[in-house]
């Protein structure tokens, strides 16, 4: 029979492939749920994703709403114009800047197409450009990458102004703005500044005017009582015709204080540099303010570094103002003493020197809580309510204010009862013409011997004559200086001052004579003169004035030699110098004004001078066009024809006619900022401010005297 069953490979192969089907099915399955378990997920992402994007849409949406409502609520014109100039998007106030003009405006207009209608309004004002130069011009500046801005003016007075700016994506923003109302005010402010700029010329002029209206009469009042000084008065008459002159002194110090704190306050002071002599302004400053020391009997002082150069670049009519300041400052507030003024130096950079000058007193000093309000303007150190010093205390704010111009510090330290010392530093570049001055000191002069009753004198004179290679002994008194001569010590000179408690230089002088002192003797003297009869009596070899230049010291010195001196010999030198006789000069004025006509005749009578008087500078001009002159004194303001404009005419004349340039003075009483640069521009030679002083008259004789042909 046969055998159905299957061989035992072939069943064992079907089940186990059966077993692989049902394997592979469930994988099948288990792959089909997880796919569809992906797919549930995956909707679900999807619809996440969705609503996400639909949310960052809806936010884009209002941030950009908020942003179009921002701008849209912009008092100044928005519009964005893509990268072709065509316009996107503008806010109402930009389109109202056309609507207003029933100017008609769309997206999708070109800024160029825009321009073009506002060109075309006949309300623009193109500023001296034409149509097309304006058009060309803003439609270019539009397309400019940069940042920018332009204003564009419109009839009515209605300005605008534009700005452009291109973005990363090639779009241009476009804001403008109505500056109508700012313009207006800009005009306001500039009509404003014009006003004031006319006031401040005004009150200029009027300060002008009103220097020279006080000035005028002053120079009477001030040359008849310096005139009347000079007459024989009694005692009474002496104390009222000084205190006429005071007074009216006093009086100019004020205006001049108020002229320049006002020029200041303005703006209007400036500085003029040039070459000048320091040691010489220094000198001339104490000069000047000398009488009123010795109306107080107070030494004044100088101490100029002996090794220190003397010219300098600068300002000096206001180095010596400061200086006036600060001197005058101290022998007011000094009853007893001194006022001494060291100047000290040190070499700088850039050509420059540092120069140090310090005024020192012996007066009342300033209390510590006073020190900060000394510079201060109207401030003065004594109580407002009992004031025992007049002055406007503006001095020493002016002070301040010109040294600070000059690029330097001021500064003052004080103890009170024991005096003050003002100090200030300016940086002044030195003239490559003024070596340190030379000091030919015989070298025989080994030992000196000063007697002074003041020890800051001794102590200057010390340490010059040191500096000078001397060996230097000091005394205090005079009768002191004769014990130390009776010791038997000799000395190659003796320098004595003049008046000196018990013993003056004078007593000393005959002592030393008496005794067969062989040294020769300089008296140095604070006064004015020496009387005749004390110089007849050949008790010294040179009579110095203090205070005594650097110059004047070395070249006494020089004259002596070592030689024994038996008796008294005839002097070298003088304060009191013999005229020399000389030619009377010849000197034309130019003054309208009858008191000033008189003064300056009386001014100069007993100065070997023959006066021709002009009514105007017409006159003056005719008789200069006839006469022979030696010097023209020039007044500035006259009817007619004015001093400057005279001078012009004396110069052509010169020029013409092939004459010798006269010098020409200005007498003004002017007092502002720039008149001495007009007056040397029309060909003076040099000015002088009303009052005018006797003293400058004299120098200014001297001048001319020593440049005239032999």
């Amino acid at each position: 029979m046969p055998d159905d069953s299957l061989p035992l490979d072939l069943e064992t192969r079907l089940i186990l492939e059966t077993q692989a089907r049902k394997q592979a099915e469930s994988e099948l399955a288990r792959k089909t749920r997880e796919l569809r378990a992906a797919n549930r997920e995956l909707a679900g992402l999807a619809d996440a994703l969705a609503d996400e994007i639909d949310t960052a849409n809806q936010a884009t949406f209002r941030a950009e709403q908020r942003l179009w409502d921002a701008v849209a609520g912009m008092r100044n014109g928005f519009a964005l114009f893509d990268a072709d100039q065509k316009l996107v998007q503008a806010n109402e106030a930009y389109k109202f800047f056309f609507t207003q003009l029933s100017l008609p405006m769309a997206t999708g207009d070109t800024f160029g197409e825009l321009a073009t209608l506002l060109a075309d309004s006949g309300i623009i004002v193109f500023e001296g450009q034409s149509r097309d130069q304006w058009l060309d011009e803003i439609t270019s500046w539009h397309r400019s990458s940069e940042l920018s801005h332009r204003i564009i003016r419109m009839q009515g007075d209605v300005w605008l102004k534009a700005w452009a700016k291109h973005t990363s994506s090639g779009d241009t923003v476009s804001l403008i703005a109505d500056i109508s109302a700012a313009k207006r005010r800009e005009r306001e402010l500039l009509e404003a500044r014009q006003q004031a700029e006319g006031a401040s010329r005004a009150k200029s002029a009027f300060l002008a005017n009103m220097s020279h209206e006080i000035r005028t009469p002053m120079n009477g009042v001030v040359g008849m009582a310096d005139l009347l000084c000079e007459t024989s008065l009694n005692e009474e008459q002496q104390l009222f015709a000084h205190t006429i002159r005071n007074s009216a002194e006093a009086l100019l110090v004020i205006i001049n204080d108020v002229l320049d704190y006002s020029k200041i306050e303005a703006g209007k002071l400036d500085l003029f540099p040039e070459r000048f002599n320091l040691e010489r302004c220094v000198h001339e400053v104490a000069l000047l303010l000398q009488p009123r020391a010795h109306e107080k009997n107070l030494d004044l002082l100088i101490d100029y570094d002996m090794f220190l150069p003397a010219h300098y670049i600068g300002d000096a009519g206001r180095v010596r103002q400061v200086l006036t300041n600060l001197v005058g400052n101290s022998i007011k507030f000094t009853s007893d003493g001194f006022v001494l003024v060291r100047v000290v130096g040190i070499e700088g950079a850039n050509g420059e020197a540092k120069i140090h000058v310090a005024v020192e007193d012996s007066g009342i000093g300033i209390p510590a809580d006073k020190l900060d309000h000394v510079f201060g303007e109207f401030n003065q150190v004594d109580d407002q309510t009992n004031r025992k010093f007049e002055g406007t205390g503006l001095g020493l704010a002016i002070t301040k204010r010109l040294i600070n111009m000059m690029g330097g510090e001021i500064w003052v330290e004080s103890t009170p009862g024991e005096g003050s010392c003002f100090g200030f530093r300016i940086a002044l570049p030195t003239c490559a013409e003024s070596p340190v001055p030379a000091v030919p000191v015989d070298p025989a002069l080994k030992r000196a011997l000063i007697v002074d009753d003041l020890k800051v004198n001794r102590v200057i004179l010390s340490r010059q004559l040191g500096a000078l290679g001397l060996k230097v002994t000091s005394c205090a008194s005079g009768r002191a200086a004769l014990d130390l001569l009776a010791t038997g010590a000799g000395f190659d000179v003796i320098l004595t001052d003049h008046q000196m408690p018990e013993m003056g230089g004078v007593e000393l002088a005959r002592a030393c004579a008496a005794q067969g002192v062989e040294a020769p003797i300089l008296l140095l003297s604070s006064g004015n003169s020496v009387p005749a009869n004390v110089l007849a009596e050949n008790l010294f070899v040179a009579t110095l004035r203090k205070p005594i230049l650097r110059g004047e010291l070395c070249d006494a010195l020089a004259t002596l030699g070592a030689q024994p001196r038996l008796k008294p010999v005839k002097p070298v030198k003088t304060a009191l110098k013999q005229p020399v006789p000389q030619r009377r000069l010849r000197l034309l004025i130019a003054e309208d004004n009858r008191t000033n006509q008189l003064v300056l005749s009386k001014v100069v009578r007993n100065l070997d001078v023959d006066i021709d008087m002009a009514d105007n500078g017409i006159e003056a001009v005719e008789r200069f066009r006839k006469g022979d002159y030696d010097l023209i004194f020039m007044d500035i303001s006259m009817p007619e024809m004015d001093g400057i404009e005279a001078t012009r005419k004396i110069r052509a004349i010169e020029a013409e006619q092939a004459r010798a340039p006269i010098p020409i003075v200005a007498l003004t009483a002017h007092a502002m900022s720039g008149d001495k640069e007009r007056f040397l521009a029309a060909g003076m030679d040099d000015y002088m401010s009303k009052p005018l002083r006797k003293s400058l008259i004299r120098n200014k004789f001297d001048e001319v005297r020593a440049n005239l042909p032999p």
